[in-house]
């Protein structure tokens, strides 16, 4: 069978029998090993459908700004469940109250919070976000002292704490050295409460005092007994409620900031 070659000829070869042997021998091509199964790992996108059931949490805000308590309801989906890429994701979040009194903004915010977790991608950006909103009419101290700026502070800090129990966020380590300058800490404010209910007279703090027994109105800070007088101030560096007057000086006893130095 004749072949008409219409282009010019720039150069030849003969093929021997090692060229064949060879061409044998290249191993198979990228095709046939991309044919091979592979693991299909599902992300979290916006495409996922809902399933029927779903597993969640339910925590409770006891705020002085409202009457009632509001409970909030994250729930997650679990990703390839049984594999070694299983994940749990935040899926959608609810928020209800007898107090109506907020129920528009609470819904809008609610909405857009589960439109973000389906989306995917990193949500941790939102845990910031809200701890950053400060409400213009003031905050509050909630149970254990701690200071939050507003009611969507409070909405973020619950999220932290959620996305910490599924594994999305984690603490940050302490180092050597910050723990042996808490323990010091906790330490001197130990002796120095003990000296205070020896004294009697001259004391540093004049009525009420800080005891060992920590009394129903005193402000907890910590986990492990440490307390502060009912008429303590909050202090702007630590926003814990701890200020005192010392020898003529405002003192924060949680973190040392002092304006006299």
């Amino acid at each position: 069978m004749a072949v008409k070659i219409d282009k010019k000829i720039k150069g030849y070869s003969v093929v021997t029998q090692d060229d064949k042997a060879k061409e044998a021998a290249r191993p198979a091509p990228v095709a046939a090993v991309e044919s091979l199964p592979t693991a299909d790992v599902i992300q979290m996108h916006e495409r996922i459908e809902r399933p029927e059931i779903l597993i969640g949490s339910t925590y409770k805000i006891k705020s002085p700004l409202f009457e009632h308590a509001l409970y909030v309801t994250i729930n997650d989906i679990v990703l390839n469940a049984g594999t070694e890429h299983e994940l749990r994701r935040p899926f959608e979040i609810f928020i209800n109250s007898k107090n109506m009194d907020h129920f528009q903004w609470i819904v809008a915010l609610t909405r857009i919070m589960s439109a973000v977790f389906r989306k995917g991608g990193d949500v941790t950006f939102l845990v910031d976000e809200m701890k950053a909103v400060f409400d213009p009419k003031g905050g509050y101290f909630k149970a254990g002292g701690v200071y939050m700026p507003s009611l969507v502070a409070e909405l973020g800090s619950i999220v932290e704490d959620h996305l910490k129990s599924i594994g999305l966020m984690h603490d940050p380590e302490m180092s050597d050295a910050q723990r042996a300058l808490i323990a010091e800490k906790r330490a001197a404010y130990n002796q120095l409460s003990k000296k205070n209910s020896d004294v009697g007279h001259g004391e540093l703090f004049p009525e009420p005092r800080i005891s060992d027994t920590p009394r129903s109105e005193d402000v907890e800070v910590t986990g492990e007994g440490a307390s502060f007088p009912p008429s303590a101030t909050m202090c702007h560096k630590c926003n814990t409620k701890a200020v005192v007057i010392m020898d003529g000086c405002a003192t924060c006893l949680n973190c040392g900031y002092s304006k006299c130095g």
